[in-house]
C-alpha cells in the first residue's frame, strides 16, 4: 500500500468520525456572541468617556482594548472563556479577545515548565506567527505607500 493509499483510507477514517455541525445554529451563536463583546467593549468606552468627561475618544478606546484583553485572558485563566468559545466559534477569534485568548492559553498551559521555557517560549506559539505576518503586512503596504506617495 503506498502513501496515497494510507492518505485516502485516513481521510475516510477522518470523516467518518467527525460529529456534524449543523452550521446556521453555529453561524447564529457566532454572530450573537461576537455581536455582544462587541457591544460590551462599545459599552466600556462610553462609560469611560462619561465617567471621565475630559478624555478623549481615541485614549477611551485604547483603554476599552486593555480592559477587554484583561477580561479575555482572566476568563481564560478560570477556564470560562474555552467554554464560551466552544458555543461561539468565530464570535470569540475575531474581537481583540480571541487574540488575548492565544496569547494566555499556551501560557497557562506550559506554566509548570518554567518561566523562560515554558510561559516565554510557548506563550507566542499561536499568536507569534499572526504577529509576524501582520508586521511584515503593514511593513509591505507602507512601502507601497510611501513609493506611490512619491510620485
Amino acid at each position: 500500500m503506498n502513501n496515497k493509499e494510507k492518505d485516502k483510507l485516513y481521510c475516510k477514517y477522518v470523516e467518518a468520525r467527525l460529529p456534524e455541525r449543523k452550521f446556521f445554529p453555529s453561524l447564529l451563536y457566532s454572530f450573537l456572541i461576537g455581536g455582544t463583546i462587541c457591544c460590551i467593549g462599545q459599552g466600556i468606552s462610553d462609560l469611560l468617556l462619561w465617567g471621565f468627561p475630559s478624555m478623549t475618544k481615541e485614549v477611551a478606546q485604547v483603554y476599552m482594548l486593555i480592559i477587554l484583553i484583561f477580561l479575555a485572558s482572566f476568563l481564560t485563566g478560570i477556564g470560562v472563556f474555552d467554554r464560551i468559545a466552544l458555543i461561539a466559534g468565530a464570535g470569540t477569534i475575531v474581537p481583540i479577545t480571541g487574540f488575548s485568548n492565544s496569547i494566555a492559553s499556551p501560557a497557562i498551559e506550559f506554566k509548570n515548565e518554567g518561566i523562560i521555557f515554558g510561559l516565554c517560549v510557548k506563550m507566542f506559539s499561536i499568536a507569534g506567527p499572526v504577529i509576524v505576518c501582520g508586521i511584515v503586512a503593514s511593513v509591505g503596504v507602507g512601502l507601497i505607500y510611501w513609493i506611490v506617495g512619491l510620485f
